[in-house]
């Protein structure tokens, strides 16, 4: 399962992304992992969940996103879901395209491994790809 919780700034995406992380790690017997571009929220989470600030690895493309996804899963086969806050600020060069590839991607990362990825963005639901709009929540 891939969701991309869309809206604009100050709508309360990053509380929501937290709180739903949160619950998944008391509802699911695997790991949670929460990727921020920085540390502001790692008291808001769960001390079980894997918080990964990507400040310290800057990705440009959304290819090395999943090239960085890759590489957390090899180090854990027990994932289930993965947050992602702030797609948009963790890879800066990211165009529709190049978003509407992520999903495709993340999609099957997703089916082969069995991991969700629920990612924020701050946009409208209406700025983006109508080729992604089963993934989006408001």
């Amino acid at each position: 399962m891939v969701q991309i919780l869309a809206g604009g700034k100050g709508e309360g995406k990053t509380k929501k992304l937290i709180e739903m992380a949160n619950n998944a790690v008391k509802e699911i017997n695997g790991c949670v992992v929460y990727i921020d571009d920085d540390s502001r929220h790692i008291y808001d989470l769960d001390h079980a969940i894997r918080f990964v600030e990507i400040a310290e690895f800057p990705l440009v493309t959304y290819r090395e996103l999943i090239s960085f996804v890759y590489g957390i899963i090899s180090q854990n086969s027990d994932i289930e879901k993965i947050y992602i806050d702030g797609i948009f600020k963790i890879v800066s060069k990211m165009n529709s395209e190049d978003l509407i590839k992520l999903v495709t991607r993340f999609k099957a990362i997703g089916e082969k491994y069995g991991i969700d990825f629920i990612a924020s963005a701050n946009t409208l639901p209406t700025d983006l790809p109508k080729e992604i709009a089963d993934v989006i929540m408001a």
